[in-house]
């Protein structure tokens, strides 16, 4: 019996984007085709062809997918004991297994190849980080300079070229950063 016969519908999608997502991580956007997708998820091409109709819904999911993360992330950094500087620097040290950190690799992969929506979800995401970072700092350029520190962070991080130890002073500052601000 076919894998996406045995597994729930939301599992098999699950699958089938994770799929998709090692697949552009590991090989690239190239070697991203249906049947490689359908194999790497343990499904028949038709079953593929099920939750996704075509190549283009099949990305369209994985960036739905990415949305969704982030607008879960966002709100968790919005509710965050340590407010939303403190969340956004401290997340920006991820494990490379995290599903947010491997749909938006997944997806920066896809926009450098194609642009387009998979480019236009990861601005919209960018810009609802920002604006909960503008929920605790009051000035603007401060809290895009929050935000790129926090990129810069899960870049250096996500290509090994930074232990974490190493940014703790940096951490550090910027939090004193944003609370000078706060008393002027």
């Amino acid at each position: 019996m076919p894998l996406s016969k045995v597994l729930p519908m939301s599992a098999a999608r699950d699958r089938i984007l994770d799929a998709l997502e090692s697949l552009l991580i590991d090989k690239g956007v190239l070697a991203a085709t249906l049947d490689a997708v359908a194999s790497e998820a343990g499904v028949s091409k038709g079953g593929l062809l099920y939750h996704f109709g075509s190549k283009e819904a099949l990305f369209t999911g994985m960036l739905e997918r990415l949305r969704a993360r982030g607008v879960e992330d966002v709100q968790l950094m919005l509710q965050a004991p340590g407010g939303p500087t403190r969340y956004h620097l401290e997340t920006s040290m991820v494990e490379q297994g995290d599903p947010l950190h491997r749909s938006f690799v997944a997806a920066t992969l896809l926009a450098q190849s194609t642009g387009g929506q998979a480019r236009d979800v990861i601005v919209e995401l960018n810009e609802r980080y920002l604006r909960a970072l503008l929920t605790e700092i009051d000035d603007p350029e401060l809290a895009r300079i929050v935000q790129l520190v926090g990129d810069g962070l899960y870049f250096n991080l996500a290509i090994d070229a930074q232990h974490p130890s190493e940014v703790a002073p940096v951490l550090e500052r910027v939090r004193r950063l944003v609370s000078e601000a706060d008393r002027r």
